[in-house]
């Protein structure tokens, strides 16, 4: 029989139905949170890992899943982690190359080269050692790492080489990773919230902004811009991580709540990389040009980059990187 008990629910209902859980019971309810909303498949993911743990730990265990920032934003929810006060949470990469500066090389343009080169990277002893790395000086685990998609270029022409970005005003977030890429093709990157993006691109403040195809349909930036232009360029994750307050008190237990979320996001990556291939179609039977781009020369623009001095990563990691096989 197919257990019920997991359910997306407000924090006051959590706080509510934590203290009414008796200190006697033997079931104790874990808190999973993240910014994405209920109807994405990360959240989907986190739903499943939750079911997972319930059925291992045979209801000893239950997880409650926050999805869009009931728990706070990015930054909050990390902080809340080290606290132990939030068990589970997802967080970009670049939020844990705060803590170890050389695990962020997967966010950065053409570090990957493709899904099954960040699969095989994400099961490999670099990241097994960067993962280690990572723990010892935060003090949390990365349980598993969700593929979140490549990221693509949408703008109002086609972007066929790296001298149609010239000039281009691009949205990208706020981090070098993902300024790297218009910076090596001469565009100009706009830092800007994401919640005023489709109005800028739609009013003309910015040229052209960069996400993976479901993003881009989920904002419906294609509303607002003619081409999707799949570059490829960033290969995004996300890790799901767990707070050293929480293995403390799971004992054995940990390792079922460490095996549920990798199981989740193993097959949540598979679904969303075959849904990006169905997307392009989609995104051409809405009338959207959907261009087919030859991404060496944006690689071979951004490459003197990636093994600069102003990276947060040596040769040699870059190296063995690129050394492992899809």
């Amino acid at each position: 029989m197919k257990l019920h008990h997991i359910r997306t629910v407000a924090l006051g209902a959590t706080m509510a139905l934590t203290a009414s859980v008796s200190t006697a019971s033997a079931q104790e309810v874990l808190r999973f949170g993240h910014v994405y909303e209920a109807s994405t498949p990360y959240h989907a993911a986190a739903e499943r890992a939750a079911d997972l743990l319930e059925e291992a730990t045979e209801g000893r265990y239950t997880m409650e899943v926050f999805p869009a920032s009931q728990l706070g934003k990015e930054a909050a929810l990390n902080e809340a982690l080290s606290l132990g006060t939030v068990d589970v949470i997802y967080t970009g990469i670049a939020f844990l190359g705060q803590s170890y500066g050389p695990i962020s090389i997967s966010d950065y343009p053409f570090t990957m080269r493709s899904y099954d080169h960040w699969k095989a990277y994400v099961g490999s002893d670099l990241f097994a050692e960067m993962s280690e790395a990572y723990s010892k000086v935060s003090g949390n685990t990365i349980a598993a790492m969700t593929y979140y998609g490549a990221r693509h270029v949408t703008s109002n022409k086609p972007i066929m080489s790296p001298e149609d970005m010239d000039g281009l005003k691009i949205r990208t977030p706020n981090a070098p990773a993902y300024q790297m890429f218009p910076k090596a093709t001469g565009a100009n990157p706009t830092p800007m919230a994401f919640a005023e993006v489709y109005l800028a691109l739609q009013q003309g403040v910015v040229d052209a902004q960069e996400n993976p195809l479901p993003t881009i349909q989920f904002k419906k930036f294609h509303e607002v811009q003619s081409n999707i232009n799949l570059t490829g360029h960033i290969t995004n994750s996300l890790a799901m991580v767990v707070s050293p307050v929480t293995l403390g008190k799971m004992g054995d237990d940990g390792q079922a709540l460490l095996n549920a979320l990798a199981e989740a996001a193993s097959s949540t990556s598979d679904e969303i990389v075959a849904s990006e291939a169905e997307l392009a179609d989609w995104f051409r039977a809405q009338g959207v040009t959907v261009n087919e781009v030859d991404r060496k020369p944006f690689m071979d623009a951004v490459s003197p980059m990636l093994t600069s001095a102003d990276v947060p990563w040596t040769p040699e990691i870059f190296a063995r990187l690129q050394a492992i096989k899809e």
